[in-house]
């Protein structure tokens, strides 16, 4: 008697006749893009990156974030960005991009006497 396994990921449809007819505007596991994790622990704090994750469309990659990165309940709000549409400036550049900075002393509060009164600041 011979015993036949058959795996079937996110997506597969069982028989690949049915797959081929109705996943048409579905991209192939392999041409699927990258997207980007960013997950809110707690409420008033901000989003952290958590990783990268690979999928089909934002749908899938928001559940297969929740199902890779908050396994024990440790997020209550999940973004996704598809990789491609972020955009960084060059850590080699920072000296030069940060320059035009350093000659508004008004923006760093340093030279500001508060009052004794503030003392939570």
């Amino acid at each position: 008697m011979k015993t036949y396994i058959t795996i079937q990921y996110y997506g597969d449809y069982g028989d690949r006749e049915t797959a081929k007819e109705s996943s048409g505007n579905l991209p192939s596991n392999r041409d699927w893009p990258l997207w980007e994790v960013f997950i809110r622990s707690k409420m008033g704090l901000d989003h952290k990156h958590v990783g990268s994750l690979h999928a089909a469309d934002a749908q899938m990659a928001i559940e297969n974030a929740r199902d890779v990165y908050t396994r024990r309940q440790e997020g209550i709000s999940i973004w996704v960005v598809e990789s491609k549409n972020i955009h960084a400036s060059n850590p080699d550049d920072s000296a030069s991009f940060y320059d035009p900075a350093d000659d508004k002393v008004y923006r760093h509060p340093t030279f500001y006497e508060l009052p004794d009164e503030l003392k939570a600041m």
